[in-house]
């Protein structure tokens, strides 16, 4: 066929045979690799293997929804106006008539059902200062949420992890949540773990008030996270204590305020784009 390289004969020694002979095999020595951090080695796991089945999952606790989720009322902290909380005649969105309830779900009493409360009773026997660990658990749209006291996150992690009845070993997830009007407690972290082992997901809630916003960082137990709680200090202005480079990841070094809090200016910053700058929504000119 024209134009195709020619098969090479008997005789004939193909010109990358030096090459391939000298090149080595990626990965077939180990200088230059990182060995994987031994805080999360399988030898980390704490007590024998427990028969727990992994049959029900989150996604077939509709059930137990219901009977974990009776008799609480939702937590209401704000009832927003606007699309962009924004009043009267500055609001050129088209949504200033709009008016949304901002609620908590309510606290969840055992039994949950399921293998909720396997990990609800676990945890309770590994921790002995248990209500001042967990200060609230919540199932909501089939999903389990266990709302932690930050100085208590770290030792819980560890458990989550590294117990044979739980083995919680990788965190998906973590990110920020802003409430201005819930008082004290401004600023959440949000962890979402899985269990490999048992086909399980939880989720942890941290919260810390605006005026001292610091959580510990999971990164020890958790290498994931490293990017995860990197992006949301840059985004929330969380500090994680102990992260070993918090850094920001989105926005430039010296860039000023966080900016998906709810509080950040949604307008008025100055813009390197033609000396433009975009004026604050009460500023822009009303269609009304």
């Amino acid at each position: 066929m024209s134009g195709s390289n020619p098969t090479p004969g008997p005789g004939d020694t193909p010109l990358n045979a030096e090459s391939d002979q000298k090149a080595p095999i990626k990965g077939a020595t180990p200088e230059g690799e990182s060995a994987p951090d031994a805080g999360t080695r399988p030898e980390s796991l704490v007590g024998s293997a427990p028969e727990v089945s992994s049959e029900e999952t989150e996604a077939q606790s509709s059930e137990a929804e219901v009977v974990g989720a009776g008799g609480g009322t939702a937590e209401v902290i704000e009832v927003r106006e606007g699309m962009f909380g924004v009043q009267g005649t500055g609001d050129t969105s088209g949504y200033g008539g709009l008016s949304r309830t901002i609620e908590f779900p309510a606290a969840s009493e055992p039994p949950f059902g399921g293998w909720w409360d396997q990990v609800y009773e676990r945890i309770g026997t590994l921790v002995p200062n248990y209500g001042e660990v967990i200060t609230k658990v919540v199932i909501h749209r089939g999903e389990i949420t266990f709302h932690v006291a930050r100085e208590h996150l770290f030792g819980l992690v560890r458990h989550l992890r590294d117990d044979a009845h739980l083995r919680f070993e990788f965190c998906s997830s973590v990110s920020g949540v802003h409430y201005p009007a819930d008082t004290g407690s401004e600023l959440h972290a949000v962890y979402h773990l899985q269990s490999m082992t048992y086909n399980r997901r939880i989720r942890l809630e941290v919260s810390a008030p605006d005026s001292d916003p610091h959580i510990p960082s999971v990164v020890p137990t958790y290498p994931t996270a490293d990017w995860h709680e990197r992006e949301t200090y840059d985004m929330f202005g969380i500090v994680f204590d102990g992260h070993p480079a918090l850094t920001r990841i989105l926005m430039p070094d010296d860039w000023p305020g966080h900016p998906q809090r709810k509080d950040y200016p949604l307008g008025g910053i100055p813009v390197e784009y033609k000396g433009a700058s975009i004026p604050p929504p009460d500023q822009r000119r009303s269609y009304n």
